[in-house]
């Protein structure tokens, strides 16, 4: 059982731009034991593909995973020295970003310890333990022209040539877009999501796709994630969950997408079972062209008496649809199978571990949602988590303009935080429709950052609607402002803290809050909405009028639910170019200076519980009882997992 909140240590380690986290699973030993144990067995499946994401990320990312390791591992040197010291903080770095280059930014880290250093480390190696390839490995770590991001964003550049993503191989972006115009049926209603599970590369000049699955690429790891989801398909608590397990088990054998969109309409539409999961090729954020989902998974079971609140939301689904502030063309006649509930995070994987989302809303298949409904949930142990971890951190003091909107943020920040994630997830990603023809494709590079935009557009618009008092969802019609003030001071300022100097707004959930904020900024100039203010020598948000705020949200939404809706690239290309991307250096330079003086990490991600299963204690009765504990730090969790769930080949 969790320690209370006082003798809870929620901070595990903090290097570079990074703290990391410890969570509850508050009431797991509540659950039934068959709950236990099917969670114990999709937790496994979850943390089999942990090599799935390392590869995506970049092709030489487990071979300098394995170095970096082994070197760490057999160092026999001063442990004092600023080289090794360098070098550990490397090797959590690229824990931490499942490769070598950072999550947000997707710039490659650079080592602090030097070339001569390494190389004479791996020379006293044990013949096992040097890799082939080291000469390569050697230039990809330090040469900062090798392999320089992840996943580049520039306007005007081949966004497939300049990212160092594993997604595709020798072919360019103008090959791939070409590619998939000529095989996608823009007829048909239910399309698949295209390239969703492949690798894209070339052969005898023609774009081919490698595919994910049982006997295809990565297929020592799949293998072993259908073994364990095999496991926990024994222990389903109904049919229904059951039937979306197997055919999980079908997609993964056969990498079919036809599949894997059954799959998604069972799993959706199962909204009985207290136990639930992701596993898969999912968010596609990693991909320069917004079609390759990075593989992730996370393990959850209902928080039954917080759930309440999504519950109402979701019920309420076709009000909110209805009263939307975009075109009627663009609203959903019948909102259908919206689904909400606050959920526990039982293990977070892949592409949501160590950094995590808050929220989750899918499947994403426009179509999907339309017939079938979605599935919304909000993490909210994880949420707690970092609450808790934030307290007294001295941000509000520095950033926020008086007293009293600090107040109004300690009393409703954390209410109205959630329910912006319940909105967002619950009612806006499913909010909305595309006209027919309109491929869910046609946006491009810009489709994330639109897609979220859009979902935290109608979640701000509707957090001041009177709705949610009259639904008992806040007690106080001024509680959304402290959502708005943060968001806005986010957007505008304190998330620039993120950036390095000269660098511009590239990850798709920044840009998005900036996008937002900088446009209500501008459009709001002439009423005053939203000014800078001076205090003591230090720049302020000020919000002037809350209520011209909101209707600026209302038109925003509208406009870029149109440009979904239709389709409009270059409408929604030149929204992103103006207002999130570029960033004021004045502004930006003056934040990384007062952030310097607070102990406030810029990222935070988790280290997972421990499962253990407990055999009765005749030794030939099975399994008693699966426990949790707390107790893994940082650095043996991470080695813990590289030498127990390495699946794929160097």
């Amino acid at each position: 059982m969790a320690a209370d909140k006082k003798d809870f240590n929620y901070v595990v380690d903090r290097f570079a731009d990074i703290e990391v986290l410890r969570y509850k699973v508050p009431d797991f030993e509540n659950l039934s034991l068959k709950q236990k144990l099917l969670i114990y067995h999709l937790t496994e499946a979850a943390l089999a593909g942990r090599d799935i994401l390392w590869d995506q990320n970049g092709k030489y990312n487990l071979a300098i995973r394995d170095l970096i390791e082994n070197v760490y591992s057999n160092y026999s040197g001063d442990k004092d020295s600023t080289e090794y010291k360098a070098l550990e903080k490397y090797m959590k770095q690229i824990w931490f970003a499942n490769g070598i280059h950072h999550h947000y930014s997707m710039d490659k880290f650079t080592p602090d310890f030097s070339r001569e250093f390494l190389e004479k480390q791996i020379s006293l190696l044990p013949a096992s333990s040097r890799n082939k390839v080291t000469d390569t490995l050697l230039e990809v770590i330090f040469n900062p022209a090798v392999m320089p991001k992840k996943v580049n964003q520039a306007e005007g550049q081949d966004l497939i040539l300049t990212s160092a993503t594993n997604i595709y191989d020798g072919v360019t972006q103008q090959e791939v877009e070409a590619y998939y115009a000529a095989i996608k049926d823009t007829t048909d209603m239910t399309p698949v999501s295209y390239g969703l599970n492949t690798r894209k590369i070339k052969v005898d000049g023609k774009v081919v796709e490698q595919p994910y699955k049982i006997g295809g690429l990565y297929t020592e790891a799949i293998e072993r994630i259908v073994k364990e989801l095999k496991a926990a398909s024994q222990y389903a608590e109904n049919a229904a969950q059951k039937a979306y397990i197997d055919k999980l088990v079908e997609y993964y054998t056969t990498g079919d997408l036809k599949a894997f969109d059954e799959y998604s309409i069972l799993w959706c539409e199962d909204t009985a079972s207290q136990v639930d999961f992701i596993n898969g090729f999912i968010e596609s954020y990693d991909d320069p062209l917004g079609m390759t989902g990075s593989w992730e998974s996370i393990v959850n079971f209902k928080n039954e008496e917080a759930s309440s609140r999504t519950e109402v939301l979701s019920t309420n689904a076709q009000w909110f649809e209805d009263h939307s502030p975009v075109d009627p063309r663009f609203r959903k006649d019948k909102v259908k199978g919206v689904s909400a509930k606050v959920i526990t995070a039982a293990i977070l994987a892949g592409d949501a571990y160590p950094a995590t989302p808050i929220g989750i809303n899918l499947p994403n298949a426009n179509w999907i949602r339309a017939a079938h409904g979605s599935k919304s949930v909000t993490l909210e142990n994880i949420t707690q988590a970092y609450d808790e971890a934030s307290h007294g951190d001295g941000f509000n003091e520095e950033f926020v303009i008086d007293e009293p909107t600090r107040q109004l943020m300690n009393n409703y920040l954390f209410i109205t935080d959630n329910l912006h994630t319940d909105l967002h997830e619950c009612l806006g990603h499913g909010s909305g429709r595309l006209l027919p023809g309109v491929d869910q494709d046609a946006l491009k590079a810009h489709g994330s950052t639109l897609e979220e935009a859009r979902a935290d557009l109608f979640a701000l618009y509707y957090l001041a609607d009177p709705k949610l008092i009259e639904l008992g969802l806040l007690d106080n019609p001024e509680a959304y402002k402290a959502e708005y003030y943060k968001y806005i001071l986010n957007g505008l300022m304190t998330q620039l803290m993120r950036i390095e100097p000269g660098k511009d707004v590239e990850e798709a959930h920044m840009r998005n809050r900036k996008l937002i904020s900088e446009w209500a900024y501008e459009h709001g100039k002439a009423d005053k909405v939203i000014e800078y203010v001076k205090q003591n020598g230090k720049t302020y948000i000020k919000i002037n009028d809350y209520g011209k705020l909101r209707s600026l949200f209302g038109q925003l939404l509208g406009e870029i639910q149109r440009i979904k809706s239709e389709g409009d690239y270059e409408a929604g290309r030149d929204l992103v170019e103006r207002y999130a991307v570029k960033v004021d250096k004045d502004i930006h330079n003056e934040v990384l200076a007062r952030y310097s003086h607070l102990s406030i990490a810029p990222y935070k991600g988790f280290v997972n519980p421990v499962y253990t299963l407990v055999l009765e204690t005749d030794g030939k009765s099975g399994v008693a009882d699966v426990t949790v504990s707390y107790s893994e730090d940082y650095i043996p969790q991470m080695m813990r997992y590289s030498k127990e769930y390495s699946t794929l080949p160097r």
